[in-house]
C-alpha cells in the first residue's frame, strides 16, 4: 500500500497594499492551503484572492484563525477565555467560508501562538475543537502530531490531520522549537527535503538535541513566509514523490 500525505502551506498573509509570500507560485506544489482570516494577517480582499487561487488549482481550502494580533502576526500568546476563543474562531471560520464557491471548508488550522498553546493547554484545545464542531463537524482539525490535542479532538468526534513541519525544528518532546531560539526555522533546502522524506516514509524525526523521535503525520506543513519557500516547496514535493509518496489533499488522507 502506498504512503499518502497532504502538503499544506500558510497563505493569504498579505495585508492591504503589502504583499507577503509567493502564493501564486507555491499553490502549484501543495494540496491544502491554510488561509489567514484577518486576525493575524489577511483582509477581505486577500481572502477572496487566495480562495479563488486555491479553487483554481483544486487545492483544499482551510481557515487559519488566530488570536486578534495583527501587530504581532499572531505569534504572541494572549490570555483568552474558552468562550472568547470559540467566538473568535467562529467569526474567522465563518468569514472565510463565505468566500468559497460551495460555502464549505476542508479544514481548520489555528495559527502561531494559538496553535502552539493548544498543544499544551487542554482548555484551549477543547475550545478550538468546539468551534469547529459548532460551525461544521465535517471539517478536519489540524493538530500537532503526537500531541494530546490530537486525542482531545478525536475524543470530541472530529477528524484530525496529524501535522509535521518541513521547515521547523522540534524539541525532544516533539513540540516546535520557539522561533526566538536559534535553529528554530530550517532554511537549507536539502535538509528540509531529507527530514520531510524521513518523517513520512520512516515515521522518524531528529530533534534539535539529537534524539530520534517517532512521528506519525497525515500532513506536512511549509511556511509560506520562510525565505526560499518556493524552492523548498518544489524540492519537498519532488523529494516525496521520488520516495514513492502520493501527495493528496487532506480530505483524501484522513479517514
Amino acid at each position: 500500500m502506498s504512503i499518502k500525505v497532504d502538503f499544506n502551506c500558510d497563505m493569504g498573509e498579505s495585508f492591504g497594499m503589502y504583499k507577503l509570500g509567493y502564493d501564486e507560485e507555491i499553490i502549484k506544489y501543495i494540496t491544502s492551503a491554510n488561509i489567514a482570516c484577518g486576525f493575524h494577517a489577511g483582509d477581505p480582499m486577500w481572502m477572496r484572492k487566495t480562495v479563488d487561487l486555491a479553487e483554481e488549482y483544486n487545492v483544499g481550502i482551510g481557515a487559519q484563525p488566530s488570536y486578534p494580533d495583527l501587530m504581532g502576526f499572531g505569534r504572541r500568546d494572549l490570555a483568552v477565555t474558552p468562550v472568547e476563543a470559540i467566538n473568535d474562531l467562529t467569526y474567522q471560520i465563518g468569514a472565510l467560508t463565505a468566500f468559497t464557491s460551495n460555502n464549505k471548508l476542508q479544514h481548520v488550522k489555528p495559527h502561531g501562538a494559538m496553535y502552539n498553546k493548544a498543544v499544551v493547554d487542554e482548555n484551549l484545545a477543547r475550545a478550538i475543537c468546539q468551534s469547529v464542531l459548532n460551525v461544521d463537524p465535517e471539517m478536519i482539525i489540524v493538530a500537532l502530531a503526537g500531541s494530546e490535542w490530537v486525542g482531545i479532538a478525536e475524543g470530541m468526534g472530529l477528524r484530525v490531520a496529524r501535522e509535521a513541519f518541513a521547515d521547523r525544528a522540534v524539541r525532544s518532546d516533539g513540540t516546535l522549537v520557539p522561533r526566538s531560539e536559534p535553529g528554530a526555522v530550517i532554511h537549507d533546502v536539502g535538509s528540509v527535503v531529507e527530514r520531510s522524506v524521513k518523517m513520512i516514509t520512516e515515521n522518524k524525526v531528529i530533534a534539535i538535541t539529537g534524539e530520534e523521535l517517532i512521528i506519525h503525520a497525515d500532513s506536512i506543513c511549509l511556511h509560506g513566509d520562510t525565505p526560499g519557500a518556493l524552492d523548498i516547496a518544489k524540492a519537498v514535493k519532488a523529494g516525496l514523490e521520488k520516495a514513492g509518496v502520493e501527495i493528496k489533499p487532506m480530505m483524501d488522507v484522513v479517514s
